[in-house]
């Protein structure tokens, strides 16, 4: 299904499992789109309802002209789970997913009643470096610097094989303009007040391997919301969904459950 934004931008979306069930929503990461998240669907208790979507400038979603700002990713997101008729959701976001995912709560609590925060942090990086990617990105293309980003993402394990190969063409296929403009939404986003302020069930998973947003930095943005449960998945890098989609999966549908938003293990859908 197609969702129209509030400013005419054109959003890629895909809803699986039984009508009227509680909802998860999932949202990838900068480079990414949403087939980051095709190995643990099958994982996911058969009794939730799971939302996909691919963000602005990745996917099959349009990519308008940078730069993006984070409050542009938000309504994204308002957008999708509107269109979808959701609410009281619990939200995944990976990376930039996660920045969105923070947002959102912050802004619309009657849309979030739970955060999954999975190798994200309320900041990532600084102004300058972002400038100095998205000058590079800009002068060489994506293909130039693909190397050092899956690097940069990938556990020691998934460096080579099928997972690598992905990542590779899913990254190296978004747009210029999806990309830099993603790196500008981060860019200028800085949640470390209003993400201490949130008050709601929330698990962070962070990759132990991951160099994009190392553990210590997601598990300081994790214990700003009160009562949040921090894992690390071992030998898991940035892409820890499809480096490691039997633990994530497994971590999530604990967290579904101990909430009540998916049913007890091994009970009827």
């Amino acid at each position: 299904m197609i969702v129209t934004a509030r400013d005419g931008c054109r959003l890629a979306t895909r809803i699986e499992g039984p009508e009227d069930a509680p909802a998860l929503v999932l949202a990838h990461g900068l480079g990414m789109d949403m087939t980051l998240w095709d190995a643990v669907m099958p994982l996911l208790p058969g009794d939730i309802r799971v939302l996909r979507y691919d963000m602005r400038g990745h996917g099959n979603s349009d990519a308008p002209a940078a730069p993006y700002s984070m409050g542009q990713m938000i309504s994204d997101a308002e957008a999708v789970l509107e269109a979808h008729d959701l609410t009281d959701t619990v939200f995944a976001g990976l990376s930039l997913g996660g920045m969105v995912a923070q947002g959102l709560a912050i802004k619309r609590l009657d849309l979030v009643r739970g955060l999954v925060l999975a190798n994200t942090a309320a900041k990532i990086g600084t102004p300058k470096l972002w400038e100095e990617r998205i000058a590079a990105i800009r002068r060489a293309g994506i293909a130039a610097q693909a190397d050092a980003v899956l690097d940069r993402w990938l556990g020691r394990d998934a460096r080579h094989g099928p997972v690598a190969a992905r990542a590779r063409r899913v990254l190296t296929g978004t747009s210029v303009e999806g990309y830099v403009g993603g790196c500008a939404a981060v860019s200028g986003t800085d949640f470390w007040t209003p993400t201490s302020g949130l008050r709601l069930p929330a698990l962070g998973l962070a990759g132990a391997e991951d160099r994009s947003t190392p553990p210590d930095l997601m598990r300081e943005t994790v214990a700003l919301i009160p009562g949040a449960r921090f894992e690390i998945l071992r030998r898991a890098g940035h892409l820890a969904p499809a480096e490691r989609p039997d633990e994530w999966a497994s971590q999530v549908t604990s967290f579904l459950r101990a909430i009540g938003h998916a049913g007890a293990a091994g009970a009827a859908p």
